[in-house]
């Protein structure tokens, strides 16, 4: 049996490092150009070979985005551009484009090839003739039930992987091939700079046809016509291994570190789960409650099962924010947390840790210091330096949060 690879998005050196403190086998990240998402910060060629070099010491893949649709001035780049990446050691380049798909193989020949989601690819033969064209990968659609994706897994080369979402936001459009936010604001999908405009409030309005309503549901706030639920398939893993899905990828590379690390730590106790018993996975409630202690929409499980479409979100184009972080941990020594303060929290509140290495676990904050032992009632002050009073050891790399619904 083969176990599939955990593939964590990195936006940043933090988020890198959290996804492999907390199990990521392998990340994926972009440089300051030629990928899909301009929010995060991405790496510049220095920060690329230093991620390199952290992921490799520790036996985690890299995986580099090369996945816009490349502009003719943009195809004058990407020679260089490719040769300067794969130097930095990169595992593997992610094209969407059959030109940088072959462009890549001249200059980079010994790098591997995997292709985007964007790509689109959602039948057998699209897949293995990829793979004749030199990809070792293919992402597939994300529109694609499991059922065709067993069929795509039988009918294709056993050396072609096979990757597919498991977590995270959806786009309304063919694999994320959207031109909304360019017609609307001038900011275009397919360079990495979407706005979103599937997540805004809108009002039908047509005005000679007086008494026709459209089935839209719509209030003072307007109608989320076009915002998808965001996907999590940890209670189905099982399933997409039977269809031969080879890597489970989560996404986010516009997310922070501490959804890098819920999500992956929740992921990669399920994947251990499911290595363990195959046949009987069942993740605990536990588990599943850990996906919900991030920022996300209401849950659903895409197009993967047939009884179960794909929804859109009509209550809100924002977020379910039920917890937030409140603390990064740097250390524990003799009963005290030396953490990072990221948001204010108080003597007295219940904190929850999350870590690397087992469950989290709940705390009353009953003292707090300052790095020169000066006791403390709040700490206030984001990025400063603090003592927190917890008698049981925490590993640098957990984290503080708190619940916040309803406050």
């Amino acid at each position: 049996m083969t176990i599939p690879e955990l593939l964590s998005p990195a936006g940043d050196m933090e988020c890198l490092q959290a996804a492999v403190l907390y199990g990521a086998n392998a990340v994926y990240l972009g440089a300051k150009e030629m990928g899909m998402r301009a929010s995060p910060k991405n790496f510049d060629s220095a920060q690329l070979e230093e991620a390199v070099g952290y992921c490799h010491g520790r036996g985690v893949k890299v995986y580099l985005t090369c996945n816009t649709l490349p502009s003719n001035e943009e195809a004058d780049r990407l020679p260089g551009f490719i040769r300067r990446v794969a130097a930095a050691g990169v595992d593997a380049l992610i094209v969407a484009d059959i030109g940088t798909l072959m462009l890549a193989r001249r200059e980079a020949p010994g790098l591997e090839l995997h292709i985007s989601t964007q790509c689109g690819v959602v039948n057998y033969r699209t897949a293995t003739e990829l793979y004749h064209l030199g990809a070792s990968r293919v992402v597939l659609a994300r529109e694609l039930p499991l059922e065709e994706i067993r069929i795509i897994r039988d009918k294709t080369p056993p050396g072609l992987g096979i990757e597919a979402f498991v977590h995270g936001a959806m786009c309304m459009s063919f694999s994320g091939r959207c031109l909304i936010s360019q017609y609307l604001t001038g900011r275009d999908a397919n360079r990495g700079e979407c706005a979103q405009p599937c997540r805004w409030g809108y009002h039908l309005v047509e005005e000679k046809r007086p008494g026709q309503y459209l089935p839209v549901f719509e209030d003072e706030t307007g109608s989320y016509i076009l915002n998808a639920q965001d996907l999590s398939m940890l209670p189905h893993l099982d399933k997409l291994a039977a269809a031969g899905v080879d890597s489970f990828k989560i996404e986010g590379r516009a997310k922070s570190s501490y959804y890098v690390a819920a999500i992956t730590g929740a992921y990669h106790q399920a994947i251990d789960l499911y290595s363990a018993d195959p046949l009987h996975y069942n993740p605990p409630p536990a588990l599943l409650a850990e996906t919900k202690k991030v920022s996300h929409r209401q849950y659903s499980t895409g197009f993967y099962l047939r009884d179960e479409p794909p929804r859109q979100y009509y209550e809100s184009g924002g977020y379910i924010r039920d917890w937030e972080l409140v603390a990064t941990v740097d250390g524990w020594q003799d009963g005290w947390i030396l953490c990072t303060e990221r948001n204010r929290f108080v003597l007295g509140e219940e904190l929850e840790v999350l870590r690397p290495d087992g469950p989290p676990f709940a705390f009353c904050v009953d003292a707090i210091q300052n790095e020169e032992g000066e006791a403390l009632e709040v700490a206030c002050h984001p990025m400063m330096r603090l003592w927190v009073r917890c008698e049981r050891p925490v590993a640098a790399g957990g984290m503080l949060r708190r619940f916040v619904a309803g406050a």
